[in-house]
């Protein structure tokens, strides 16, 4: 169905084109969109031309068209104005509405279509022959994208932004599974990848910016290469989504195939963590260290536990640092100097940040 505003705009359009008055009503007289304030009149005399068997008639003056959708009525279009023509514009009109019927139906059966592709409720069968149906290209690669914000805007308010601001061809579709997310599947040319990908998700971003949405995060999944394989990509790129906000949350958009360690950990089951938890530091809360602690930790890490390095960085002397990391070792029998016992620290820090998310969003 046509949007109300979709039919005023259209009509708006269509008069200062042809200087004739056009009403769109529905088969109740039901007034839709009209260019002229006085049509209550003639919009109750097309309730009897609705029951009526003519296509066109002509009723005090006005010029009275019925527009369907798949021989069901749809909508009754009103033109009035003067000339010989009249006729034959409001004949030009009902074809241009019956056009963004079809247009517009298309456009919501191929959003049902993708909806139903993300949430895997198709059969194979039925993937591909829906797909030949709506003329969807069943062997492109595609990857798919998940956009969110923190700010509290709605998915709707997203949506109409990115497709109003993008011209989506008939390959690319934007569209919402729920109110918290917009999904992007996107058509990738031969030569593609994830650097391509990110371009095109920094621009969606820097639009949403400037349309006033604060907080976009953006995740997507692997590039697939067949219609079928849609689905995978969406679970990949809500689960890219899911573990960027434990793990890289100063990445604004996350890439699956990037998420390293961080996307093992995110399927361990919570008893299974815990019981790794206190193996490794026994009673000891990992959260109890104070801040030059884990700043001392986190500077080592990124300095691929090179001493005289980190020390510069922390402008502290090297015995000061080596002091710091015995110190750590005797609280947790890890020495971060020895590379195993480094990935094993690591590892766990990360896993208690993992259970701590998993914990707050059960509150």
């Amino acid at each position: 169905m046509i949007s109300n505003q979709i039919l005023q705009n259209t009509i708006d359009g269509l008069k200062a084109i042809s200087r004739v008055d056009f009403a769109v009503v529905d088969s109740e007289g039901k007034i839709l969109a009209t260019t002229v304030s006085d049509i209550m009149e003639a919009a109750k005399a097309a309730i009897d031309f609705a029951k009526s068997p003519a296509e066109s008639q002509e009723v005090a003056g006005s010029q009275y068209f019925k527009i369907y959708d798949d021989q069901q009525l749809e909508y009754i279009l009103i033109a009035q104005g003067a000339g010989e023509d009249l006729h034959m514009i409001g004949k030009m009109v009902v074809f241009q509405i019956h056009n963004l019927l079809v247009a517009y139906k298309e456009r919501f059966d191929k959003d049902n279509f993708i909806k139903n592709l993300l949430l895997d409720n198709f059969l194979l069968v039925d993937i591909y022959s829906r797909a030949k149906k709506l003329r969807v290209r069943t062997d492109s690669r595609r990857v798919t994208m998940i956009i969110e914000c923190d700010d509290g805007s709605k998915e709707s308010n997203i949506l109409e932004i990115l497709r109003s601001n993008f011209a989506v061809g008939n390959q690319d579709f934007i569209t919402a599974v729920d109110e918290h997310d917009v999904i992007v599947v996107k058509e990738l040319g031969d030569n593609e990848g994830n650097t391509d990908i990110d371009k095109v998700a920094t621009s969606y971003k820097t639009v949403l910016e400037k349309e006033g949405i604060l907080g976009v995060k953006i995740a997507y999944g692997t590039i697939i290469q067949e219609i079928k394989e849609v689905s995978r990509s969406y679970k990949e790129a809500k689960m890219a989504m899911d573990v960027g906000k434990i793990f890289y949350e100063d990445r604004e958009i996350v890439a699956y195939s990037e998420l390293g360690i961080g996307r093992l950990i995110y399927q361990l089951p919570i008893p299974l963590c815990k019981m790794f938890i206190r193996e490794i530091f026994g009673g000891k809360d990992p959260e109890e260290f104070d801040e030059e602690t884990l700043t001392t930790i986190d500077k080592f890490f990124e300095n691929s536990l090179n001493v005289s390095e980190t020390s510069r960085q922390l402008f502290i002397h090297r015995n000061t640092l080596v002091y710091r990391l015995d110190k750590l070792q005797k609280s947790t029998g890890l020495d971060l100097r020895i590379f195993d016992d480094a990935i094993t620290f690591m590892i766990a820090m990360m896993v208690v940040k993992y259970m701590k998310y998993m914990e707050n969003l059960e509150y």
